[in-house]
């Protein structure tokens, strides 16, 4: 076990769920920001930075021992806030690449990709990150960790890999200047038009959204 870990298993609960309610609430509000398309140029660079740091608040929740919740019972914290607002911004903003290939869970022999889409992803991620938020702003802090813990382990820790892989993907064809394969018949609507033409699209929406913000040329030859 490393000194973090320890650092993390014995650490005041109260100091430890402000340190990652922090990270949560710095997590929310910016990809909030990048949705709403203001700087659609570096939607790509800042979402990798973005669940790139979340995840390592994941990772500590994941490193700690079991939080246990101060009620038997989940309280109520009300409607959840809509988010396909959100969904829909994120999917228009990142079309046509939106659409990735992830297989679910590595340890299952002969797993079959499956199409996942990062709007998708983000809004279920932001879901369960504002549940937890509900607690802790209602003065649950043991139900607020308890839950960040849980979700971060049972879908938020598990989707937000997936979308930095495709995220991290995605930059690295730019700046190696490595075309993407054909993506054949990869999509998530069984009548959706045009997802296996992704990847002749992806590569002109990627120099115009990763290259030139980042100051690079589209080709690193050209």
């Amino acid at each position: 076990m490393s000194d973090a870990t320890l650092h993390d298993s014995h650490h005041d609960p109260a100091d430890f769920a402000v340190q990652i309610s922090d990270q949560i609430e710095s997590f929310i509000v910016a990809v909030t920001e990048v949705a709403k398309g203001d700087e659609p140029d570096s939607a790509v660079p800042f979402l990798l930075l973005e669940i790139s740091q979340l995840l390592l608040a994941g990772g500590r929740l994941g490193a700690h021992e079991d939080f246990v919740p101060d009620e038997r019972y989940e309280p109520d914290v009300g409607p959840e806030p809509d988010v396909d607002d959100l969904r829909e911004r994120f999917a228009t903003l990142l079309d046509p690449i939106d659409v990735y290939s992830e297989v679910f869970d590595p340890y299952v022999p002969r797993s079959q990709p499956v199409a996942c889409r990062i709007s998708d992803d983000l809004a279920d991620i932001i879901t369960d990150l504002r549940h937890g938020m509900a607690h802790y702003r209602d003065g649950r802090v043991s139900e607020a960790l308890w839950w960040w813990q849980f979700s971060y382990l049972s879908n938020w820790g598990t989707t937000a890999s997936a979308a930095l892989r495709a995220l991290q993907s995605l930059v690295a064809h730019v700046r190696l200047d490595s075309p993407l394969d054909e993506l054949d018949g990869l999509d998530t609507d069984s009548n959706a038009d045009g997802d296996d033409e992704l990847a002749e699209e992806a590569g002109r929406v990627m120099a115009a959204e990763i290259a030139a913000p980042l100051g690079l040329p589209s080709s690193a030859h050209g």
